[in-house]
């Protein structure tokens, strides 16, 4: 390694800083149709975003219609992770069915297994980093496409209104928030010393606080997407300007106009499973987290009469069961999931009640499982998010990233976004861990047009075919972990969606076996980490946050709720 330490999210997420969250409620004029809820709701990633979702939905938008506009709008205010350069997954219920979108980065064609074994450190040893900063680190941006391919499908608003808030964002201008300038001033000094070029400061140097951000070269590249939909990105000026950044300042990038012409978002069948006497839809492969979701509330439902009777939330004894369900959960990820037009996922037998009963039944309620003895099982044969529901009941869970924050580095110059670092969601050096810190195998090799595996969780819960809850959250490796916390804060311990969210959550993985960690929003106290020491544990002084939006619906009533870990807002929308 040079004297840089391989970033990873877990660096990066210690410097998050939370702000207490509010709701923005308001109302706004009527739509046609007989409305099933008393209002929409929105739960999104800042102000900007939520302000405008709430104008779609209260001017007759449907809630794609309000997905496609806050997409867009955070692509201009949440510049570290909203975006238009990376990719990400919707989960849809819509007219009463449910639809999942795979608009995730794809490698480009002239990707290789093994490429990332030619980037070398100061030592002459391969660079991790490689696959995090720099040109050679952008996967085939899917953002674009997978928002158009919605609003064709569903869309009922003309798609120029929906991206015209975005583009008043960047050409007037918004008040960055001091998170995106943090996270852009930690990512600059992060990687300083390394070899790959980025140019972040050249565009997003001159954020800062107080002082309106304006981004004109942005404007004019929502003006071309507003103009001509996905080809107004995938080819055209747009294009031409994304292939030049690929070797601007030396880069080494490898995507070209045909990788972008060739880009398609995929519709999949959601993950769907029963739980609790209701329907949770969530994200198949390439992401483990419906998956990941789906084992994690099964396992602790096989133990609630047994191991987890009487046993406290957030208590040692608590975190020390879903630790020993987490680990377990993470053997099976990085074994078999992987692309499911690449590689043979057994989701059947990863999803069988028994198999899940089965690894249940080897959680140790006394004693840490070594991590040399967590093994994948045998069955039969992973950033921003919002949630939005309208006034007829039509659910949107989102989920999209840049990977890092702010990506790659790479902003693309004369267009003024950045791109993604995606390459890095692939297993680029068999069993290296990834940035996230978690290690994958053959099924996630890079392979060009393949799509890396992701952790994203978009999910509904429907309960008689109708949403009951519309939740998702970014966050790497610890996104299906917290929404699973979430959902089960809700309906195990029937929490309100408030205190849902607002209650402390704990992460734990392979192949970190014994370390539990915090979060920055409400850490464990010193008690409750002495115990989990005294148990074999080490508790984490590296922090995780993650950024849960969810919208629970009672009586017909959406009651939205955004993280105060984050700068989130709720909205209702009448």
């Amino acid at each position: 390694m040079s004297n840089f330490q391989h970033i990873t999210r877990r660096n990066v997420l210690a410097l998050a800083v939370a702000l207490p969250g509010a709701a923005l409620v308001g109302c706004g004029g009527g739509s046609d149709g007989n409305a099933t809820l008393t209002a929409g709701a929105a739960a999104t990633g800042d102000e900007y975003s939520a302000q405008v979702a709430q104008k779609v939905l209260s001017e007759g938008g449907n809630a794609i219609d309000a997905a496609i506009a806050t997409a867009f709008a955070l692509a201009v205010t949440y510049p570290e992770a909203g975006n238009i350069g990376g990719g990400g997954f919707m989960t849809i219920h819509m007219d009463g069915k449910p639809y999942f979108l795979d608009y995730r980065e794809t490698a480009p064609a002239a990707a290789t297994s093994d490429m990332y074994l030619n980037f070398k450190d100061s030592e002459g040893k391969q660079d991790p980093n490689s696959s995090v900063w720099g040109a050679q680190a952008v996967a085939v941006p899917g953002t674009v496409a997978g928002l158009w391919a919605a609003h064709q499908k569903f869309g009922k608003l003309p798609w120029s209104r929906l991206v015209s808030p975005a583009i008043a964002l960047a050409r007037d201008g918004h008040f960055p928030a001091k998170e995106a300038i943090g996270w852009r001033d930690f990512m600059l000094d992060a990687f300083a010393a390394l070899p790959y070029p980025a140019n972040l400061k050249e565009y997003f140097g001159g954020m800062t606080e107080g002082r309106l951000f304006k981004q004109t070269e942005l404007a004019d590249t929502l003006e071309r997407i507003a103009a001509g939909g996905a080809d107004g990105f995938y080819q055209g000026k747009t294009a031409d300007l994304l292939v030049a950044a690929m070797t601007q300042d030396g880069g080494k990038g490898i995507i070209t106009k045909a990788d972008l012409a060739s880009y398609k978002p995929v519709w999949r069948d959601p993950l769907s499973f029963n739980w609790n006497g209701m329907t949770v839809l969530s994200s198949p492969p390439p992401s483990s987290g419906g998956i990941a979701l789906a084992q994690l509330l099964g396992m602790k439902a096989s133990l609630s009469k047994t191991v987890f009777s009487g046993v406290g939330v957030n208590s040692a004894q608590y975190i020390h069961l879903n630790a020993e369900m987490m680990k377990r959960v993470f053997a099976d990820r990085a074994t078999y999931l992987g692309d499911p037009a690449f590689t043979d996922v057994p989701l059947a037998g990863l999803l069988d009640p028994a198999y899940i009963a089965a690894r249940a039944a080897e959680v140790n309620p006394s004693a840490i499982t070594p991590t040399a003895n967590v093994k994948p099982g045998a069955p039969k044969m992973h950033t921003t998010h919002f949630s939005i529901i309208d006034q007829w009941g039509n659910a949107v869970s989102n989920t999209y990233t840049l990977n890092m924050p702010y990506g790659s580095g790479v902003v693309v110059r004369g267009a003024g976004f950045a791109l993604n670092d995606e390459m890095d969601d692939f297993a680029t050096v068999p069993g290296q861990p990834n940035s996230l810190g978690v290690v994958g195998s053959d099924a996630n090799a890079v392979v060009p047009g393949k799509r890396p595996l992701s952790s994203m969780t978009p999910t509904i819960v429907l309960k008689d075919g109708k949403p009951v809850t519309v939740v998702g959250t970014p966050g790497g490796s610890r996104i299906f972990t917290s929404v699973y916390q979430v959902l089960s804060n809700l309906y195990d311990y029937g929490m309100d969606v408030d205190q849902a969210v607002r209650n402390r959550r704990f992460h734990h993985q392979l192949p970190q076996g014994t370390v539990i960690e915090g979060e920055p929003f409400s850490p464990i106290p010193s008690d409750l980490a002495a115990e989990l020491v005294g148990r074999g544990y080490s508790v984490s002084t590296w922090a995780f946050s993650t950024d849960v939006q969810a919208i629970h619906i009672v009586n017909g009533t959406p009651k939205p709720m955004a993280d105060p870990r984050g700068r989130g807002r709720a909205v209702i929308a009448r």
